[in-house]
C-alpha cells in the first residue's frame, strides 16, 4: 500500500519493470540473462547490474539457494591432505603451505559461473546449483614467491566476435598465477588452448629483462577488450630500492603475441628505482577504446632520496592509454614524489555525470588518502576542484618531500583529514599506553613524511578506500564506496641499525628496502592488548551524488570481532573488497571482519539484510539471472589482515521459489 509521498520514481520503475517481465512471460518471451563478464561487471569498472527482482522491499526474504567448497584453502604449515607440493625450476619442494588470500570475483558468462581459486585452478560452476561443471589445474607451485600468501583474483573471459560451433576455444577463461604463466583454456570443456603461448601457457616472465629481481606474479586477471588482453603484475614490496619497472603488456587474446608494451618509469630512471606498477584491475570506455590504468608507487616506497620529485611523473597516477599503441593520452599524478606507498590501487569507476545542465564522460578514482578524484574521462581535467596544498618537509638526511600535494575538498573525503584522536578506552585498558606512544611520534596531518623517530600515518597505505574501489548508479548517478579508518607507525632504521637488529631476531615489521640508506619499519598503532588506539569508527560506508559532489550519507560499516565477540556497530571495520550496486537500489557487500554479507538500501544506507558465511568475503560479489531467477554469489576466502580466518567456500543467495 502507497501511502502519500512513498510512490517514488523508483517505486514506479519497478512496477513497470514487473509488468514487463510478466508480459514478456505471457507471450512466451524467453528474458535474457544478465551477465557479470568481468571482474568489476563491466569494463567501466561501474560494479552495476540492471538486475531489478531482489528489492529493498524484498531483500529480507533471501535465502542460501546453494553452496560449494573449492578445497583449496590453507591456514599456512603443512598442506591438507591431497594436496601434494610440487618441485619449483630448481627441483626443490617446499614444505609448508602459504595461507590463502581469495579475492575472486565470480564472473557469470556463457551459462557458467567461473572462479579461479590461490591455488591456482579454474572451476566451472552450474549457476543454478553450484555443481562443479570441470575444473582446470595449472600445476602452479604453491609457494610464496611474491607475496606472503598465495592469491588470486579471478579469471577473465574472451570469446569470438562471431563463434564457430563445434572449433574448440571460440571461447577462453584466462588465469594467470604467481609464477607468471598466463593460461588459455576452452571455456567449454577446460581443456588448454594448444595455440595460446606454448600448448596454452604464456610465460609472462620472458619479458621480464630490467631489474629482474622476481617473477612478474599474474594475481589480478587480465582486462579483456575486443582481441586483446591488458596485463598488470604484482611483485615484492619494500625490499629493494631497485625493482622491475611498471610494465602494461597488451596480449593478442588467441595466441598470447606481443602487441605493444608500456612502462611507467622512464629508462633514466630505472637504476634506481622500480615498479610503478599496475597491479589492481583496468577500466576501458568501449566507445572510444581508451584503457584506464591506475599506477602504483615506486620503490623504495617510504624514501625517495635517489628518485627526486618529478623525476618519475607517472607514479602513483591515473593514466589513460590509447589501447590499440599504449601511447599516453592524459596522466594525472595524484600523489606527488610517493614516500608513503598511496598506490592507486583500482580501476577508475567510468559514468557520465549530468551537471550544470550538460552531460560530462568522467570517472572516478577513489585512492587510500580517502579522496575521490573526479575527472574529466577525456582530458584528465577535474570536475570537482584539486587543491595544492602545503605540506610537512621531511627532516630525514637525503629525502625532500614535495612541497605541496593534490587534495580534493570535493566530494568529501571518506575519512577525516586529522587523525581522529586515542581512543579512551584503549588507554585507559593500556595505562596510557597509547598516549605516551603518541607524544614520541612526528605527526603533522596529512602527508607528514616518514621520519627516524617514528611517523603517525594517518592515512597509511591500508586505506582509505582499497583496492576494490567504489561502485555507481549511472542512472541516478551515486557513488557508493566503503573505506577504513586506520593508523599506523613509519619508521625509517637506519641501515646498521636495521643489520644490528636483524641479528638480534627483531625482524616483526622490518623491511629491507636493500639498496637505500634506510630500512622501514611498519606498524599497526595498537596497545599492547591489540586494541586500536585510535577512536572508532574503523569502516564506513558512504554514498555520493555525483551531479553535486555532495555526500548523501556516511554510516559506520561492519562489525569488529575480536576475542571471539563483536564490539559495537557504530565502531564499524576495517574492510577489504568492494560493493555492487543494482538498479532497484540495493548495495551488495562483504568485506568486513565478522564474516557477514550484506544488502543495504542505496537510498538510506539501512542494512536490509545480512547472512553469515565461512570467512570474509574479501571479493566483490557478482550478480545475474538464470532460469528467471537472480542470484548474488559470494566468496568467502579471508585475508589475514582482516583476521586468521580463512574459506574455500562460494556461497549464492537468491530469493525463494514459488511452489510449483
Amino acid at each position: 500500500m502507497f501511502h502519500g509521498k512513498a510512490v517514488s520514481m523508483r517505486n514506479i520503475r519497478r512496477i513497470a519493470l514487473a509488468a514487463i517481465a510478466l508480459l514478456g512471460a505471457s507471450c512466451g518471451v524467453q528474458a535474457q540473462s544478465a551477465v557479470w563478464d568481468t571482474f568489476n561487471g563491466d569494463l567501466k569498472a561501474q560494479k552495476f547490474s540492471p538486475l531489478t527482482q531482489i528489492t529493498p522491499e524484498n531483500v529480507g526474504n533471501l535465502k542460501m539457494a546453494w553452496r560449494t567448497h573449492t578445497g583449496d584453502v590453507s591456514a599456512g604449515g603443512r598442506p591438507p591432505i591431497g594436496i601434494h607440493m610440487r618441485a619449483d625450476e630448481s627441483g626443490r619442494t617446499p614444505t609448508d603451505l602459504p595461507p590463502t588470500v581469495w579475492s575472486a570475483t565470480p564472473i557469470f558468462v556463457n551459462d557458467t559461473l567461473y572462479l579461479g581459486t590461490p591455488f591456482y585452478r579454474i572451476f566451472a560452476l552450474e549457476p543454478g546449483t553450484g555443481k562443479v561443471k570441470w575444473t582446470y589445474d595449472t600445476h602452479a607451485v604453491l609457494e610464496a614467491l611474491t607475496q606472503p600468501d598465495l592469491k588470486n583474483r579471478g579469471v577473465a573471459y574472451w570469446q569470438a566476435d562471431t563463434p564457430t560451433p563445434g572449433e574448440a576455444c571460440q571461447k577462453r577463461v584466462y588465469i594467470g598465477t604467481m609464477d607468471a604463466k598466463l593460461h588459455s583454456v576452452d571455456a567449454d570443456t577446460g581443456k588448454p588452448c594448444a595455440d595460446f603461448g606454448a600448448n596454452g601457457v604464456l610465460d609472462i616472465n620472458q619479458w621480464n629483462t630490467e631489474n629482474a629481481k622476481w617473477p612478474l606474479s599474474l594475481l589480478q586477471p587480465p582486462t579483456v577488450y575486443k582481441d586483446t588482453l591488458f596485463l598488470g603484475w604484482a611483485g615484492r614490496d619494500w625490499e629493494e630500492q631497485v625493482n622491475p619497472p611498471g610494465t602494461i603488456f597488451a596480449i593478442e587474446a588467441r595466441t598470447g603475441a606481443l602487441k605493444w608494451t608500456f612502462e611507467a618509469i622512464p629508462k633514466e630512471e630505472q637504476a634506481r628505482s622500480g615498479t610503478s606498477n599496475v597491479w589492481a584491475s583496468m577500466s576501458v570506455d568501449p566507445d572510444t577504446g581508451v584503457l584506464y590504468v591506475p599506477i602504483s608507487s615506486p620503490s623504495p616506497d617510504y624514501y625517495g632520496g635517489e628518485r627526486k620529485e618529478g623525476s618519475i611523473p607517472l607514479a602513483t597516477s591515473v593514466t589513460a592509454l590509447d589501447s590499440q599503441t599504449g601511447k599516453v593520452l592524459w596522466s594525472r599524478q595524484l600523489v606527488h614524489h610517493d614516500i608513503w606507498d598511496y598506490d592507486t590501487n583500482s580501476a577508475p569507476v567510468l559514468v557520465d555525470i549530468q551537471k550544470d545542465g550538460r552531460t560530462i564522460p568522467a570517472l572516478v578514482q577513489s585512492t587510500k588518502q580517502g579522496f575521490l578524484f573526479v575527472l574529466d574521462r577525456k582530458t584528465g581535467e577535474p570536475i570537482y576542484p584539486i587543491e595544492e596544498r602545503k605540506v610537512p618537509a621531511s627532516d630525514v638526511p637525503g629525502e625532500e618531500a614535495a612541497a605541496t600535494q593534490p587534495q580534493v575538498p570535493l566530494p568529501e573525503p571518506t575519512i577525516p583529514d586529522r587523525f581522529p584522536g586515542i581512543s579512551s578506552l584503549a588507554d585507559a585498558v593500556s595505562l596510557g599506553w597509547c598516549s605516551r606512544k603518541l607524544s614520541g611520534l612526528r605527526y603533522e596531518g596529512r602527508f607528514t613524511p616518514p621520519s627516524l623517530k617514528g611517523t603517525l600515518a594517518y592515512p597509511p597505505t591500508t586505506g582509505g578506500v582499497e583496492w576494490g574501489g567504489g561502485a555507481v548508479d549511472p542512472a541516478s548517478g551515486t557513488y557508493v564506496v566503503n573505506s577504513s579508518s586506520v593508523a599506523q607507525i613509519y619508521t625509517l632504521v637506519p641501515r646498521d641499525q636495521y643489520q644490528a637488529q636483524v641479528n638480534n631476531g627483531e625482524r616483526a615489521g622490518l623491511y629491507a628496502m636493500a639498496g637505500a640508506p634506510y630500512a622501514f619499519r611498519l606498524e599497526t598503532f595498537l596497545n599492547p592488548f591489540g586494541m586500536p588506539c585510535w577512536k572508532p569508527p574503523y569502516g564506513t560506508m558512504s554514498a555520493y551524488d555525483l551531479k553535486t559532489g555532495k555526500l548523501l550519507w556516511r554510516k559506520p560499516f561492519g562489525v569488529v570481532q575480536k576475542w571471539g565477540f563483536y564490539m559495537p556497530a557504530a565502531w564499524g571495520s576495517v574492510t577489504i573488497g568492494a560493493p555492487v550496486v543494482t538498479a532497484s537500489g540495493l548495495v551488495f557487500i562483504g568485506a568486513s571482519m565478522d564474516s557477514r554479507v550484506r544488502a543495504i538500501d542505496l537510498k538510506s544506507g539501512d542494512v536490509l539484510w545480512q547472512a553469515q558465511v565461512d570467512a570474509p568475503a574479501v571479493a566483490m560479489p557478482a550478480t545475474y539471472t538464470w532460469n528467471g531467477r537472480q542470484y548474488v554469489v559470494f566468496v568467502a576466502g579471508g585475508n589475514a589482515i582482516l583476521t586468521p580466518r580463512v574459506g574455500d567456500q562460494v556461497v549464492a543467495f537468491a530469493l525463494p521459489q514459488a511452489p510449483q
